[in-house]
């Protein structure tokens, strides 16, 4: 015996996964200006990696240069980690008043 489907439960059904297909996009966790939390985080993660990386090398060139190695290698490496944590940090800043803003935004 082949039962014949009921158009109203397919109406029914149709409506529930329109709303299901709904909920991601709007529970989506995003900055202000659209990005997604962990396109946020990449890019610290590659201001930071970029400090460090250029510290090595203007380090590495330095000491290359002046036969000193590790010395330059070391100290500049630092500053480049230092100039990573300070560069991820303004962009903390800039992404907070930027969330700031388009709270205040939505309130009005």
């Amino acid at each position: 015996m082949a039962s014949e489907p009921d158009p109203d439960r397919l109406r029914a059904l149709e409506a529930r996964l329109a709303q299901v297909k709904e909920k991601p996009k709007a529970q989506q966790s995003t900055t202000a200006k659209g990005f997604s939390q962990g396109e946020v985080a990449w890019r610290m993660v590659i201001e930071l990696a970029t400090g460090i990386g250029l510290g090595f090398a203007i380090g590495y060139g330095i000491d290359t240069l002046a036969g000193t190695i590790p010395i330059f290698l070391i100290i500049f490496t630092l500053f480049g980690f230092a100039a990573g944590i300070r560069t991820m940090l303004g962009t903390a800043r800039e992404l907070g008043r930027k969330a700031e803003q388009a709270a205040k935004d939505e309130g009005n």
